[in-house]
C-alpha cells in the first residue's frame, strides 16, 4: 500500500506529537524530497564562526550557582523560555528568533580535526577531499551567472585546518572569495579593518583605460585557455577560476557591495568599528544582493597589546567578556538590520565554533577543550526560535536530553535552507558522498 504524501509541515507536526519517530523508515527521505520540491523555501546563510571554541558555560548554557558556573549571570531574553549571558544584552532582544542547541556532543577535541568535522560534517580521514559547508551551499543555492561569488569568507583564520575552508571535491568553482584573510590566530580588530575588507586588485591600474584593460584580459584568457587545454589539472583550473571571478567583479557594479562607505555612519557604529562588526555588515550587504553563503570569523582581538581569544585556557572570563563586547553589538545589529529590511525570514544565521570548553575551571582561571557537551545557535529563517534544544547536567559535564551530532546539526541547517541533506555528490575518488550522513536525525523541534 502506498503511503499518503505529507508536507514538510505535516511531518514536523506529527513527529513533534510523537506520531512518528526518527526510526520510522523514510522519514528523512520524505522530508528532504519535500524540501527539494519547494524552491521558494531556499534561503541564504550567514555563518558566524568562532575560531578556537567558545565557552558554552559563559555564553548560552550558564550554570548559575554551581562551582563550574563562574561569575557570569544569566539575563532574560525576548523569549520567556530562554536565558543567555549577561554580556549578550543586544542579542537577548532576539531570543524569540533563536534556537540554542545545548546538547552538541562530538568526539574531536583537537582544533584542526574538530574544525574540519564541524565545517564539513566528516572526519578528516582517507583520500576523500570533503567540501566545506559554504561550498556545499554555494553549489546547491548559487548561480553560475551571478555577478557576485556564491560563497564569501570574511576574515578566516585558516591555520588550524586550511582544508576545512575549501571546496574539496566540488572543485575550485565553489571555493570562497576570501576577504580580509588572516593567517594569525590573533586577529587585529583595530582600524586596519577598512583595508582588510576591500577586495584587492579589482580596479584598473593608473594609466590603463577600459579598452586597454579589456584587450589585456582577452589576451590572458586566450593564453590560459590554451595552457589549460595542454595541462589539465586542479592547479591550472583553480588559477583560471580565480582570474575569471576577478574579471567578473571588475566588469560589474556588483563589486560596490564591498563598499561599506555607502552605509550610514551611525549604523556602522552600531555594528562595531572593528573587523568582525564590519564583517557582519558586509555579510548583510552580500545576502541582500543574493549571495547564498557568507561566513564571518571572530578569532580574537588586540587591545593595549593584550591578546584575547576563544581558546581560553587562561583567563577565560576576561577573554569571553572582551569577545562578547565585539560579538554582541555585531550579531544583535545584524539581526535587527536583517529584520528591518525584511531579510531575517530568508536568512539563516548559524553560530558555532569547533567545540566547547570544560565546565571545570582550571588553575589558570581558564577552560580547556571540551567536545562532550556544548552549544551552537541557529537563528532567523527556517527556525522556530525562543527555545533551548537539549539539556546538559547541572554541572555541565554531560548531555542529559537529545544528544546532537554534527550530522544532526548540519542536516538541520540544510533543511532550514531548503537543501536536501541526502543529496549525493561524486567525490574525488569516484565515491558518492551525501551532504549529511544518512543516519542524521534533524532537530525537527526547531524547524518551521
Amino acid at each position: 500500500m502506498k503511503l499518503p504524501r505529507l508536507s514538510r509541515r505535516d511531518w514536523l507536526r506529527l513527529s513533534a506529537a510523537g506520531v512518528t519517530g526518527y526510526s520510522m523508515s523514510g522519514w528523512l527521505e520524505t522530508l528532504a524530497a519535500d524540501v527539494a520540491q519547494h524552491p521558494a523555501r531556499k534561503r541564504s546563510c550567514i555563518l558566524l564562526w568562532m575560531t578556537g571554541g567558545p565557552s558554552q558555560m559563559d555564553t548560552f548554557d550558564l550554570k548559575p550557582g554551581h562551582a563550574n558556573g563562574g561569575p557570569f549571570k544569566e539575563i532574560r531574553t525576548s523569549s520567556p523560555d530562554l536565558r543567555i549571558s549577561e554580556h549578550l544584552p543586544q542579542l537577548a532582544r532576539f531570543g524569540d528568533r533563536m534556537a540554542v542547541v545545548r546538547s552538541m556532543s562530538t568526539k574531536e577535541g583537537e582544533h584542526g580535526r574538530a574544525t574540519f568535522l564541524l565545517r564539513t560534517g566528516y572526519q578528516p580521514t582517507g583520500p576523500i577531499q570533503y567540501p566545506s559547508l559554504g561550498s556545499l551551499v554555494a553549489k546547491e543555492l548559487g548561480s553560475d551567472n551571478a555577478p557576485l561569488p556564491n560563497f564569501v569568507s570574511i576574515a578566516p583564520a585558516r591555520f588550524f585546518n586550511s582544508a576545512a575552508y575549501g571546496p574539496g571535491f566540488l572543485g575550485p568553482q565553489y571555493a570562497p572569495l576570501i576577504v580580509g584573510d588572516n593567517n594569525s590566530f590573533f586577529q587585529n580588530q583595530d582600524d586596519s579593518y577598512e583595508q582588510a575588507l576591500k577586495v584587492q586588485d579589482i580596479g584598473l591600474p593608473d594609466g590603463v583605460n577600459r579598452a586597454h584593460a579589456e584587450a589585456r584580459i582577452d589576451l590572458l584568457q586566450e593564453m590560459e585557455g590554451d595552457f589549460l587545454a595542454d595541462h589539465p589539472g586542479v592547479a591550472p583550473i583553480s588559477h583560471k577560476t580565480a582570474y575569471d571571478r576577478a574579471v567578473k567583479l571588475m566588469r560589474t557594479d556588483a563589486n560596490k557591495a564591498f563598499n561599506l562607505h555607502e552605509e550610514a555612519p551611525k549604523l556602522r557604529d552600531r555594528y562595531g568599528r572593528n573587523l568582525f562588526g564590519q564583517g557582519c555588515l558586509l555579510a548583510r550587504r552580500l545576502v541582500e544582493r543574493g549571495v547564498p553563503f557568507v561566513e564571518v570569523s571572530l578569532a580574537g582581538l588586540r587591545e593595549n597589546n593584550m591578546f584575547f581569544n576563544w581558546d581560553s585556557h587562561q583567563q577565560n572570563f576576561q577573554a569571553v567578556r572582551k569577545l562578547s563586547e565585539i560579538l554582541d553589538p555585531a550579531w544583535g545589529t545584524l539581526m535587527e538590520d536583517l529584520s528591518v529590511r525584511g531579510l531575517l525570514d530568508s536568512t539563516l544565521i548559524v553560530w558555532m565554533g569547533e567545540f566547547g570548553r570544560t565546565p571545570k575551571i582550571n588553575g589558570g582561571q581558564g577552560r580547556d577543550h571540551f567536545p562532550n557537551a556544548w552549544s551552537t545557535v541557529l537563528a532567523g529563517g527556517g527556525i522556530k526560535g525562543g527555545q533551548a534544544h537539549g539539556k546538559t547536567s547541572a554541572d555541565g559535564t554531560k548531555v542529559e536530553t537529545r544528544p546532537t551530532t554534527v550530522s544532526d546539526f548540519l542536516a538541520t541547517i540544510c533543511l532550514a535552507l531548503g537543501i536536501d541533506p541526502l543529496k549525493q555528490n561524486n567525490s574525488n575518488v569516484g565515491r558518492p558522498i551525501r551532504i549529511a550522513d544518512k543516519a542524521a536525525q534533524p532537530l525537527k523541534e526547531i524547524l518551521l
